[in-house]
């Protein structure tokens, strides 16, 4: 449980034009403008095929924090819900209240930079570039593609078994 930072430019674009968005500019009702935000980003979870008991999904657009609790079976359905929600355009940080019932060492996470690949990525903390396809599986269904990664998506790195 914790904090995850994400870099708010980056991710899917969940909550409409910038101009529109519950996080961009003050709204009339800014408690409605977060639900409509945190329903976006649940639907978006749900639509990855990432399961949780009890799922919860509040957003705060002043702190630009999304906030998740549920309880989920293991350790790479949380990894995985919590990149999705952080993943989204708007969204600085992740607070991470998932229980998780089987737990296992946690992840590491890697925010993608100009110039990086999953072959890349894998070499910096597997120490094998053949060893990218561990990164992709960890972070479908997410990642479409192993080439279309794009700077600020942030990835988990599971640890290797």
């Amino acid at each position: 449980m914790g904090i995850i930072n994400f870099i708010k430019e980056a991710g899917e674009k969940l909550f409409g034009s910038a101009s529109t968005s519950a996080a961009a500019q003050p709204a009339a009702d800014p408690a409605a403008e977060n639900q409509k935000a945190a329903d976006a980003i649940s639907a978006y979870i749900a639509s990855q095929g990432l399961r949780a008991d009890n799922l919860g999904v509040n957003y705060d657009g002043t702190t630009r924090t999304v906030t998740v609790t549920g309880t989920v079976a293991d350790q790479a359905t949380k990894e995985k819900i919590l990149v999705a929600a952080g993943n989204v355009q708007n969204v600085e940080k992740v607070d991470d209240q998932l229980t998780v019932t089987n737990p296992a060492p946690a992840a590491q996470h890697h925010t993608v930079v100009s110039g990086d690949n999953l072959w890349k990525i894998a070499e910096k903390y597997y120490g094998s570039g053949a060893k990218n396809d561990v990164i992709f599986q960890a972070n479908t269904p997410m990642l479409k593609s192993p080439d279309k990664i794009y700077p600020g998506q942030v990835l988990v790195i599971p640890p290797l078994q």
